[in-house]
């Protein structure tokens, strides 16, 4: 069933609507009253021409045109007049309510997720988080326009049976008869619509999650030529999304049977009685008409399955879509960082994912400072350890300390500063994505880019070179929250040149034809060449404390040893270092080293003391 709290998120998508969904249920509700009153209206004007209720001095109704004879015609004009200005501006103000809410819902998904963290994605594949992100938000948006357009066919209904009341009250009662069966339908159809349209966005949401992975390998898969094996993969779950589509078109096709039986017979049984009363006197010409125009309002309520079936699929969508707001975002206190070296200690960490332990009570002391090199063989906890040291995820047992405070106690950009980190696939952020440059005549030079940078106001620095190689590097500094040393605008420029040399990346990078300033789209990069970018933001980023994951595995030995040699002895000498390594050469130049067994600390201590276990070298002999 569907959670109250999707029903929450769809109310309030509608009340940052603005005004706009007050305008389109005014609009809705005051074209209902209009067709309301139109039957009654055309009623009075039909008995009004044929001369019933006509003046003493021409009891036959034939006085001539007048004012008293042509105001009830006037009347249903002008009626009719409001009822279509009142659709027209249903539709217009429909499709800008289910704008804003749908930017609304999207905004609020996307500030989410990276709140979130990295862990967002351990519950939810990519490609699951997009479709809820995209196709859901639109279905779940649609709700406010649909719930509007559905209740504005309920007034008429309601309507109609006070309408036949007060002209006779036999009319009524055939006419609720009717309305009670369609009610059931309406209900059924609902319960069951709302149940195949979650199994259908589900299994939407699981083709897109494959497809997601499979462009993700493209290469491997071209490589290995099995892209026919990889799309029956990807359309594995087809024939359940088959199955619920079904499911819903029989849905729909069953209640529109059913609607389709139930109203005619219901219009009939109401004439037939009319016209009984009719032929016994006790109904005019005008009521008759009036009552047919009413059955036939009152019947509508059967077409609100269309809007029924909308509003199913949008609150099985907004459910979809709340469960993703409902993870919790990572929350940060407001301690400043004391001054300190970059003092690093786990105490008693644990890390689980789905009940399974990937770190067991780890107690880790790195003096601020060292460098230390994380090894073990995989699946040992490596990427763990360095995920919690960094705060990119919290342990579920256990706390992390920077220079003595805990890392959730640290505010958001304190920390962010404090901390620079490196992967093994970095992500090159900093320009719109798929952007290629045209002519190298239409691009920016490696003199005009540098002009910018001098040029622009403290604070958008990052946005002058936004989807350059500069940029990338610069991701992250120099932004309206930052605020410490090193992020002037000046000083942080030269911070990415001197991050880059660090990381070796400096030679390639000025060999391109736009040096800093050329778009990352148009800069062909080798996986070793990408992961110095990567090297060279994290570089730039730590201020005292930097983590690299992995990040020297693409790398040759030659250009590894020189980056090491850069973490160990140069101008990083100064930042806490924490390398996961696979190469015995990287953790013989750390000061220290610490090896994983299964999630646990197995030993630590200098490289040559340990190497004298077996154990302790056949994890470099089993290392890629």
């Amino acid at each position: 069933m569907t959670s109250r709290a999707a029903d929450r998120l769809i109310i309030d998508a509608v009340r940052h609507g603005g005004g706009r969904p007050a305008v389109l249920a005014a609009a809705a509700l005051l074209g209902a009253a209009a067709d309301l009153l139109i039957p009654m209206a055309l009623g009075r004007a039909v008995d009004t021409l044929i001369g019933v209720g006509g003046s003493a001095g021409d009891p036959a109704g034939r006085a001539g045109w007048t004012w008293a004879t042509a105001a009830p015609t006037l009347v249903v004009v002008a009626l009719v007049a409001l009822a279509i200005a009142c659709d027209a501006v249903v539709v217009l103000m429909s499709g800008v309510t289910g704008a804003r809410a749908a930017r609304w819902l999207r905004r609020r998904v996307v500030t989410h997720v990276p709140a979130v963290g990295p862990a967002v994605t351990g519950r939810y594949p990519p490609g699951d988080v997009v479709t809820r992100a995209g196709v859901n938000v639109e279905e779940a948006a649609r709700a406010p326009e649909a719930a509007v357009v559905a209740a504005a066919l309920v007034i008429p209904s309601a309507g109609s049976v006070v309408a036949l009341t007060l002209i006779d009250p036999w009319l009524a009662v055939a006419l609720v008869a009717g309305l009670i069966v369609i009610t059931a339908v309406l209900r059924a159809f609902m319960r069951r619509t709302t149940a195949a349209s979650g199994g259908y966005q589900r299994a939407q949401g699981e083709i897109a999650a494959r497809l997601v992975t499979a462009l993700a390998g493209a290469r491997t898969i071209a490589a290995a030529a099995t892209g026919e094996r990889e799309a029956r993969r990807v359309l594995a779950p087809l024939p359940r999304l088959r199955a619920h589509g079904l499911a819903l078109w029989r849905l729909h096709a069953r209640a529109g049977v059913q609607a389709a039986v139930v109203i005619p017979l219901l219009e009939t049984a109401v004439l037939a009685v009319g016209g009984l009363r009719l032929a016994g006197g006790g109904l005019t010409v005008g009521e008759l008409l009036a009552a047919a125009r009413y059955v036939a309002l009152g019947a509508g309520l059967g077409s609100a399955i269309g809007q029924v079936g909308r509003i199913a699929r949008a609150r099985s969508a907004a459910e979809r879509v709340e469960r993703l707001l409902a993870e919790p975002a990572m929350p940060y206190g407001s301690r400043p960082l004391p001054a300190g070296p970059g003092d690093l200690e786990l105490r008693e960490v644990t890390v689980r994912v789905d009940g399974t332990p990937l770190l067991s009570d780890v107690d880790v002391v790195i003096p601020g400072g060292s460098c230390v090199a994380v090894v073990g063989r995989s699946g040992s906890g490596k990427s763990s350890l360095a995920a919690v040291a960094g705060r990119l995820v919290d342990p579920d047992d256990g706390v992390v300390l920077l220079d003595g405070v805990p890392l959730p106690e640290i505010a958001r950009g304190t920390l962010r500063r404090a901390v620079g980190y490196a992967f093994e696939r970095p992500a090159l952020f900093g320009g719109p994505p798929g952007e290629r440059s045209g002519a190298p005549t239409d691009g920016p030079t490696a003199d005009t880019m540098e002009k910018t940078v001098a040029d622009t106001p403290v604070g958008t620095a990052e946005d002058a070179i936004a989807g350059t190689i500069g940029g990338a590097i610069g991701f992250g500094l120099g932004g309206p929250d930052d605020a410490g040393p090193g992020h002037d605008l000046d000083g942080g420029h030269h911070r990415v040149r001197a991050a880059a040399a660090a990381a070796c990346a400096d030679a390639f990078i000025r060999r391109l034809p736009l040096g800093y300033a050329t778009p990352v789209a148009d800069a062909p990069m080798s996986g070793g060449e990408l992961q110095r970018i990567g090297l060279a933001r994290a570089f730039a980023q730590a201020g005292r404390l930097l983590i690299l994951d992995d990040a020297l595995s693409s790398l040759d030995t030659v250009t590894e040893r020189q980056i090491t040699l850069a973490l160990t002895a140069g101008r990083l000498a100064g930042h806490t270092r924490l390398v996961v390594a696979h190469r015995a050469a990287t953790a013989a130049l750390a000061d220290q080293v610490i090896w994983l067994d299964g999630g646990r600390v197995r030993a630590s201590g200098r490289h040559e003391a340990l190497w004298d276990d077996p154990d302790y070298r056949a994890v470099f002999q089993a290392a890629p």
